[in-house]
């Protein structure tokens, strides 16, 4: 008689894409399986390159998958669970050791597959909503979550995974990856500021806990603004080529030379209004664009004010993504904000994991 597993057949007959995955404890998760996509089909352009999210180790992998909710901790490992208060008071390298610690190709969601996912919504023409409001979107008039954290003004801030109603799903439906807009602010790995230039582990690398992703790491490289490809930083945030954070008329601009205004503090444009210096070549913007880094879409409002905050004067600043309950306007997938050292741990910041099977080497 076949060994079916009921609970992913149950699972999948109401969601479609999702999947139960247990780690090396037994112990479950509900992720959502993404599979393999291109440039094109993220509609970045008409290339068939696959996107970074999609190479570990220098070789393709046919899917990954995403903790459909913000993750719990239960014995110094994290889980994907619905109807949970999500972690919160966590550190970067504490978020990626309950990550790491579930076993072989578990991972703290990295940039790569955030800015996956924020491509996917923006080119299936849903952005998706959130509790960026006091437990509701700020488009919506009435609370629709279960409130886990209320504070003392009698405001609801934190809510439980995956209470919300269906726009809050990156989909729109109910196989969707839920609170990527707002509730609290994400971690994400694979990528730094170090004093404003922009480095990251290649392509998708930073789902391998192999490849370490400590301050003084090697696996850290910068890009080079003309051909997007890998550079040796020298540590001073001063690469010569190396793309780099400036802030030019209230904005942030991708530049390749001097940093005009550094300020070890944070500031903030909307990511629609961020440029690129004209000494950025199109390889590196394409890179910026799959990294939802850069926009790719001209079009006024389109990008619903998700904002881009960043500090450029700091050794080093790690990243969070999404907003919390009370960003607004600004919350939202293209929500970037790198002005956070990997030793901050708050009451709105948690996390999400992630899983690939490691390809062979």
């Amino acid at each position: 008689m076949a060994n079916f597993d009921l609970s992913n057949l149950a699972l999948s007959a109401v969601c479609p894409g999702n999947e139960i995955l247990y780690d090396d404890k037994g112990m479950p998760s509900i992720m959502v399986k993404i599979p393999k996509q291109t440039y094109k089909q993220l509609g970045l352009g008409e290339s068939e390159a696959v996107h970074p999210a999609f190479i570990v180790n220098g070789k393709e992998v046919d899917a990954i998958w995403i903790s459909k909710y913000q993750n719990v901790v239960h014995n110094g490992r994290a889980y994907s669970l619905p109807g949970q208060a999500p972690h919160v008071n966590v550190t970067f390298d504490t978020a990626r050791g309950y990550c790491e610690a579930k076993g072989e190709g578990w991972h703290l969601m990295t940039r790569a597959e955030w800015a996956l996912l924020a491509l996917w919504c923006k080119n299936n023409g849903h952005l998706p909503w959130g509790n960026n409001n006091y437990g509701k979107d700020s488009r919506e008039t009435n609370y629709k979550a279960i409130p886990t954290y209320i504070d003392g003004e009698g405001r609801i801030c934190r809510v439980a995974t995956g209470t919300g109603p269906l726009t809050w799903s990156h989909d729109n439906s109910t196989s969707g990856i839920w609170d990527l807009n707002g509730n609290v602010y994400e971690w994400i790995g694979g990528m730094r500021l170090v004093y404003g230039e922009l480095q990251i582990l290649v392509n998708n690398n930073a789902a391998d806990s192999k490849h370490s992703q400590s301050p003084t790491s090697s696996e850290w490289v910068a890009i080079d603004g003309t051909t997007g490809e890998p550079l040796m930083p020298n540590g001073e945030g001063t690469t010569p080529n190396s793309l780099k954070l400036d802030y030019v008329s209230n904005a942030w601009k991708w530049i390749t030379g001097t940093i005009s205004s550094q300020v070890d503090d944070y500031r903030s444009s909307t990511f629609e209004a961020v440029t690129v210096d004209a000494s950025v070549g199109e390889n590196a913007i394409s890179l910026l664009q799959a990294l939802a880094l850069y926009k790719h879409d001209e079009t006024p409002g389109a990008y619903e004010g998700d904002a881009l905050y960043a500090n450029n004067g700091a050794e080093e600043r790690l990243f969070i993504c999404g907003g919390r309950w009370d960003s607004g306007a600004n919350a939202g997938v293209f929500f970037l904000s790198g002005c956070h050292s990997r030793t901050a741990a708050l009451i709105d910041r948690g996390f999400r994991s992630a899983y690939v099977k490691l390809p062979s080497v």
